[in-house]
């Protein structure tokens, strides 16, 4: 079977086909950041424009690129929450249309389940039971996961998600949209003795995150040190980003530990937009070879949002016959644990 799929919940347009015996056939990926840049972030009605423009030559593109028709495809699966809704909207709109004209199921897919599964894109997948640590810009989830759909939330944050602190305090030290990249770029130049930032809700039990206050510690921090003009020197610039980055990579591997201990899991997926930052991959390479555990992530490109993660998750469905009906419905703010 083949399944293509539409993600359309941001300011990324991805298609992807993806075969259940063959693997990835196509994976096609188009970024809003130039369009977004002079806004300092995403801009919803901005964004939704663009995926209309977007996602149909993509289609088109996948199907050329995996030398396949419209007839060759079996289902459709589409992004239906959570998201920005008009950016929903569209993909869910062309997604459960194209399935319609072509005779075949439509799939809605959550957005985080298609993070979470990412990794199973690769050559050497987890298995089943495991801790998934969910960072992106708009979440940061801890969540123990026995099977498929048998998801349960662990803890999450209560504030700002960790990509979002990330982008946040690059714009403060004045870097460009999207910053977190950048910032973290930047880290690699830090002095880590220079400064030290709190490591948030970390000295109490518990799995949840919160993120606020090391923002405003950063802004803090910067205020403190900057000269009339409102400068940093580079070295400032970079020792504080060094500083933001230790600690909210601290505070992720605390909590990743923890759910760990709380389940008896020895394997931690790590996906989502942050699931990037090679601090975070290594910090936590590290303790779960301490743990005599693994840890997995998707491949770099798979890791921000991605038509892949989409197609995958839409195949499991479509062999376990989760159809949509005719109604297109999305869903803005979709918990998890309510799939």
């Amino acid at each position: 079977m083949r399944i293509l799929g539409i993600e359309t919940s941001c300011d990324e347009t991805g298609v992807a086909i993806y075969d259940d015996e063959q693997g990835l056939l196509a994976h096609q990926l188009y970024s809003q950041i130039e369009l977004h840049a002079d806004y300092g972030g995403v801009v919803p009605e901005l964004a939704s424009r663009d995926h209309i423009r977007k996602t149909v030559p993509l289609i088109q593109a996948a199907l050329k690129q995996a030398h396949l028709t419209p007839q060759q495809i079996d289902g459709v699966a589409y992004t239906a929450g959570p998201g920005l809704v008009g950016a929903l909207l569209v993909g869910a709109s062309i997604g459960r249309s194209l399935a319609y004209a072509w005779g075949v199921p439509a799939i809605a897919v959550h957005h985080m389940e298609g993070h979470l599964l990412a990794p199973m894109l690769e050559t050497n997948p987890p298995d089943f039971p495991f801790v998934a640590l969910l960072v992106s810009g708009g979440h940061t989830q801890l969540i123990s996961v026995t099977g498929i759909g048998q998801y349960v939330l662990l803890g999450e944050s209560i504030d700002d998600a960790a990509g979002e602190a990330f982008d946040k305090t690059a714009k403060l030290l004045g870097l460009d949209y999207p910053g977190g990249a950048k910032l973290s770029k930047l880290a690699e130049q830090g002095d880590s003795q220079r400064f030290h930032f709190p490591r948030p809700m970390t000295d109490r039990p518990g799995l949840q995150f919160s993120f606020s206050g090391l923002k405003t510690f950063s802004a803090n921090t910067i205020h403190q040190y900057q000269d009339e003009q409102g400068q940093l020197d580079a070295q400032t610039k970079a020792d504080i980003a060094r500083a933001f980055e230790d600690a909210l990579v601290d505070t992720l591997v605390i909590k990743s530990k923890r759910a760990l201990e709380l389940t008896g899991f020895n394997r931690l997926v790590i996906a989502g937009g942050v699931s990037a930052n090679k601090t975070l991959r290594h910090r936590l390479e590290k303790l779960m070879k301490e743990r005599k555990g693994q840890v997995y992530y998707p491949r770099i490109e798979f890791c921000t949002d991605n038509g892949a993660m989409i197609a995958y998750a839409g195949m499991i469905h479509l062999k376990q016959q989760t159809y949509q009906d005719l109604a297109i419905d999305v869903k803005p703010r979709w918990p998890l644990s309510e799939m």
